[in-house]
Parts: C-alpha cells; structure tokens; sequence
C-alpha cells in the first residue's frame, strides 16, 4: 500500500529546520517507527486535586540537547468557550514535551471551559493572574466562538499587543488570525494563514495557503490538522533545531514515505443494527403533545395525544406516529495519565463526524490529569456505563494511564461483552497492550506505539493504523487523526471521513 502523506508547508522568512512547499513531500524525514523506542507518557498526580500549572515531564521524552540550567521558556496558552480542543491541547502538549513551562489560562469566569466539540478542559489559572507575567510565547488556538471570546478578553489583548511591542513570539491557529488578532491590529505588514472560511478577512495582499506561516515574530496557522506542524515550528523557534527534530520523532510525525497510512485484513462491514431495548425507555416531554424516547443507541420522537379524561387509566397516551432515529454511540474510558491529544482527537472527530462520544473516568473522580498535564473532566464515571450498549468503545494511550485502564473491573467488563457480542473495540498507543492482556486480540492484526509493538503477538509495525475484521489499533500521539478518520471512514464512509477531515485542514485521500 502506497503511503499518503499530508502536506507539512512552513514558510518563513528565517532559516527554520523544515523547508517544504505546498506541493512536494517533506524534505526531512523523522526516523521511521522501528527506530523509536522512547516510551512517550510522562507520570501523574494520583489526585486531579493537587494539580500543578507546571508538569514534570519525564526524561525520557523530553529532548536532551534541552539545557536544564537555563529558566524555563515561558508560554501561554488561552483558552475560552468554543476555543478549539485539538488545538489548545496539541500546543500545550508539544511544548511542555519540548521543555516549555505552559500556562493554559481561562479568559472565563471559571476554569472549567467547554471546548467547541464538548469537551470540558480545565485550564490552569485565569488571565488575570497573567496580567503581569512576561511570556517567551503567547499562542492563541481558534476555534468558533472560543476565537471571539479570546477577542473580547482585554486581559489578554493587552498580554498579546506587549508582546508584539516588545518583539517576543506570539502566535495564532484557525480562526484566531483573523477574528482574534487581525481586530487588535497585530497583523499589520505580517504574511498570515488562517482556517479557509475565514482567509477572505485577510487582505490578500498578505494572505498565504500554507500550511503554517513564520512573518517576523508572528506564526500562523490553519486549523486542527496543523496543528502538530504549528506547535513543532514554534519548538523550533523557542528551542532550536535539533530540539524541534526530536520532538517531531517523539510524536510519532511524518514517517517514511513507504510507510502505509492503513493497513485492512480480514476486511468486514461496519454494521451497527441491534434492537433497542423496550423496556428501559425514558420519556422526555418534548412540547405540547410531542414526547421524545430514549432507547439507547436509539432516539425516537413521537407525537402522543392524552386519552379521554374518563378513561379508566388517567395519564395513559395514544401514540399517534414516531420517527426512529440510531444514533451510533462510542465509548472513551478516560483515567489519570491518559494521553492527552489522543483522547481530544478522538473525541473531537468523531463529534464532527455526528457521533455521541459518551468520555467515562475510570477515576473516583470525573477529572482526570492527563500524561503532559492537561485536566479533563468526563461527562460520567464507568460505573454509569455499565448498563449501556456501545457501537464501539476505544481505549486512548499513555502509560500510565492505559494501566489505570486495565485495572478497571467495569471497563475489563464492558471490552469482554463488546468483544463476546461481534462489537466494535480498539486502541491507540500503550493501549493495545491492554487488548491482548485481556486477551480480546487473539489471532488479530494490530500495532502500537513503537515502544510497546513488541509485546503484540501479531503486531503490524509498518502502517499508522490496523484495522482485522472489528477490531482497530493505532500506533498513537501525531497518528490519532488518521485513526480518528479511519473509524469515521467504516462508520460512515470514505465521503463522510473526507468532509471531516476537510474541515480540519487535513489533507486526505479522494478515494
């Protein structure tokens, strides 16, 4: 299978360690998976409790040409509601691997923010508490209306106009060029790039399409699928070459050419079909005469009229008509040290692709701390899904966290019941470990991150994702969107993977 790689294009009126064009393959290629050996998830606070601003990153991971007698360089990273959850999360991520104290701050009355694809992120602090800090970087994620609400924080403006005064990096993704920055005049004689739907805000004196766009101490870039270019040509300003080399290694990033996005056996259809259970619905009045039923995976709307005021049984309605509805349902169990881009990949994705992504703490709380130090918060605990059906239930990576996952009783319950009824499962990075431990893969195809491949029976080590007959594995960090769209593609189809991923700025194979 022939390898489809997406664009990386970076212009920059510096030297920066990648030199690409919108139209060829990369010029730098980062050592293949079989070379990587590095596990990539750093230890966590056993409390989400007790959470630091500032994470501890594991050695291992975090480059050593990084030198540790220097001040940490400082970044900020603002986040508000409907600011975009892959890109808050892939920038705070990246730059803390690469040695970066990151503050992700809240420009809202709370911490706890809801990203625009649901997730809830708990930021770090306020921006207030920033007011007075000086930042080696201010990086602005998009996302709609998180974009708007970043514009309308004067904090934050004021923060960012010192910044480019004083000539320090500053930076901005997706919407955030043009609906955050551009009305705060910072874009002034800059090259910029931004999200499609809005580069025609941008004059087009100074618009540019690719990828990711270095003008001075202003980069920009165009939404989640560039995510990891963007954070990695920041590392490379703040840090320097070889330093941005290793974390784009460490993130799994631009593999061989030869290497395959994804590799099928035993190739079967996707079918999502059982019948609801009847006798668990729950109404919901819906306005007059109008109810809704909830049978999950199913939804269905009906319109009821009340029985005669003199019928023997008061209360009783005559169900006029319905309309059912499936709803395809996944599952995401979620614990303290999970990674953190896999599970808001995900997460986002699959939402984008209609999806009712149900996110269970395997924890005694529903905020987990993820593996580079990103706070979640869950919609449930496991032990309310315990009672559900799933169309699919995935396990996202990190070390520690995929223990933490194995070492749950409800979710090993739930994966044998999925596995045991002809369902859907996978998982991602540490995680497939988890599977065969289980011993749900026996005489299955999978892959994993670099570092644990070893320990699969049959372990595929030359393609991003794996797919054998209903069960999907992938090698994880920089590869969960390709996984994220590979589920998307059996679900839905090929049509539906590609708008999604058109939206994301992603390039993707037409067929």
């Amino acid at each position: 299978m022939k390898s489809i790689s997406p664009l990386f294009s970076v212009s920059t009126a510096k030297s920066p360690i990648f030199n690409f064009t919108p139209i060829s393959h990369s010029s730098v290629k980062f050592a293949a998976p079989s070379q990587r050996n590095s596990p990539t998830m750093k230890p966590y606070s056993e409390s989400a409790k007790t959470l630091s601003a500032i994470h501890t990153l594991d050695p291992i991971t975090t480059p050593t040409s990084t030198a540790t007698s220097t001040p940490p360089k400082k970044v900020l990273v603002p986040i508000g509601f409907g600011t975009e959850e892959m890109e808050a999360v892939i920038l705070a991520d990246v730059l803390r691997r690469a040695g970066a104290e990151v503050t992700v701050a809240s420009v809202e009355q709370q911490l706890e923010v809801e990203a625009s694809g649901g997730t809830r992120l708990v930021a770090d602090t306020f921006i207030s508490a920033c007011s007075t800090e000086t930042f080696d970087l201010v990086a602005l994620p998009g996302g709609m209306p998180g974009s708007a609400r970043l514009r309308d924080c004067e904090v934050l403006q004021k923060i960012t106009s010192r910044q480019a005064e004083e000539k320090r990096l500053y930076g901005a993704i997706c919407a955030a060029p043009a609906v955050t920055l551009l009305p705060w005049g910072l874009l002034k004689r800059k090259q910029i790039t931004c999200h499609p739907a809005f580069i025609d805000k941008i004059s087009s004196f100074r618009a540019v399409k690719t990828n990711t766009q270095v003008s001075g101490e202003l980069t920009t870039s165009r939404g989640p699928g560039t995510s990891f270019e963007f954070a990695v040509c920041l590392v490379e300003q703040l840090f320097g070459e070889s330093v941005a080399r290793e974390i784009g290694e460490l993130l799994l990033m631009n593999p061989a050419d030869d290497d395959p996005k994804r590799q099928e056996f035993n190739e079967v259809g996707w079918s999502l079909d059982h019948t609801p259970q009847w006798s668990s619905s729950v109404f919901r009045n819906s306005g007059n005469g109008f109810f809704i039923l909830f049978f999950p995976p199913w939804v269905i709307n009906l319109f009821v009229l009340p029985c005669s005021s003199d019928t023997d049984a008061p209360g009783v309605y005559l169900m006029v008509e319905y309309v059912l509805t499936k709803v395809t349902v996944v599952l995401i169990p979620i614990a303290n040290g999970s990674e953190e881009i896999e599970v808001v990949t995900l997460i986002d994705i699959l939402r984008r692709a209609k999806v009712n992504v149900v996110v269970a703490s395997v924890e005694k709380s529903a905020q987990v701390l993820a593996s580079s130090g990103t706070k979640i918060v869950a919609d449930k605990l496991i032990n309310a899904t315990s009672d559900s059906i799933y169309d699919l239930i995935i396990l996202p990576g990190g070390t520690a966290g995929a223990e933490r996952l194995h070492k749950s009783k409800i979710l090993k319950k739930l994966l044998k019941e999925q596995e045991s009824a002809g369902r859907i499962f996978g998982a991602i990075c540490s995680s497939p470990a988890v599977l065969q431990k289980q011993g749900l893969i026996k005489g299955k195809k999978s892959t994993a991150h670099p570092a644990v491949l070893d320990k699969l029976k049959d372990g595929v080590n030359d393609a991003q994702v794996v797919i054998d007959g209903k069960l999907i594995t992938s090698q994880g960090l920089a590869t969960a969107t390709q996984f994220a769209l590979a589920i998307v593609s059996k679900l839905f189809g090929h049509a539906r993977a590609r708008s999604v991923a058109e939206g994301l700025v992603y390039q993707y194979p037409r067929s």
